[in-house]
């Protein structure tokens, strides 16, 4: 298939979730891969999909950060909105843990401080991510981390009016704040809470609360302390603990303080046999530094 005269797609989708399903493709144009991710259901049948869709867009194209895929184009074909955007080469954390059990603190570190570093872009911009999960990191050949799937992003301007329907939760379960499962309401400390749970899981190999159903596992986050993680410095732990705060004013104060706390166990990474390079925050970190410190303004930076 070939849309807006340019872009040619592959037969087979690469992934598909909630709200359409994302394609491989060749932008004949520019002559470069590029992936397509085409909204589920015709127009005229979804308004509030259809203003969702349109919404990501948008932050997509405000939110410019190394760590984030580059939005390219955006429109409409055969009633079926779609997004152009840089195509990911890479495995997402979630394969990583499923083929590799739990990470080296090295790793689990520094996935997370890169994560850390795109969302301080984001809440720089009054983003909130509000679905951030191991599927929706991926790491790159280079250790690069890149954030995915911003379709649940909400900005916190005064008159943004929420996509929800009466009775519906918007989010992954197992990476859920209380605040989310119980008022609906996310902020900046509702994906640090998120962060907390994909650290969780990539240094344990499981996530924080499983259960035999969602509610199950929503109650688990409203009301159950996290595990303990053994077999972890003292210091890391503590700080998983913090992000899994039940009340978000319990938690980290930033994004960026987080990722302080997450530098200095990002050092030394081992490889692991016969897979990607180490998830780099080298030199140490200066390069994710750099980002983190230019979103503050006023020139402060971390290194």
């Amino acid at each position: 298939m070939v849309i807006a005269d340019r872009y040619v797609l592959d037969d087979l989708p690469l992934g598909q979730g909630g709200m359409g399903a994302v394609y491989g493709g060749h932008d004949e144009h520019l002559d470069r891969k590029v992936a397509v991710k085409f909204l589920r259901v015709p127009i005229e049948h979804d308004a509030e999909l259809e203003q969702r869709f349109i919404r990501e867009a948008r932050i997509l194209a405000r939110l410019e950060h190394p760590g984030a895929p580059v939005l390219y184009d955006f429109g409409a074909h055969d009633q079926r909105l779609f997004q152009v955007m840089q195509f990911i080469d890479g495995v997402t954390v979630a394969d990583v843990v499923s083929e590799h059990g739990p990470l080296p603190v090295q790793w689990a570190a520094g996935i997370a401080a890169q994560a850390c570093a795109v969302l301080a872009a984001a809440h720089a911009l009054s983003i909130c991510h509000r679905d951030l999960k191991p599927n929706n990191l991926m790491l790159c050949p280079d250790g690069d981390v890149k954030v995915l799937d911003f379709g649940l992003a909400v900005l916190r301007e005064a008159g943004a009016a929420p996509f929800t329907r009466i009775g519906q939760i918007l989010g992954t379960p197992a990476y859920m704040a209380p605040e989310q499962i119980q008022r609906g309401v996310a902020s900046p400390r509702s994906d640090l809470y998120a962060l907390g749970c994909v650290l969780h899981e990539t240094l344990t190999g499981r996530p924080v609360f499983a259960g035999p159903t969602e509610y199950a596992v929503l109650d688990a986050h409203v009301n159950q302390p996290p595990p303990r993680l053994d077999g972890v410095p003292p210091g890391l732990a503590a700080l998983v603990t913090g992000l899994l705060a039940k009340r978000p004013e319990d938690r980290p104060e930033d994004a960026v303080s987080v990722y302080g706390l997450l530098e200095p166990y990002a050092v030394d990474l081992p490889a692991l046999p016969g897979f990607l390079t180490p998830p780099s925050v080298a030199c140490p970190g200066r390069m994710y530094a750099r980002m983190v410190g230019r979103v503050l303004g006023g020139g402060r930076r971390l290194t």
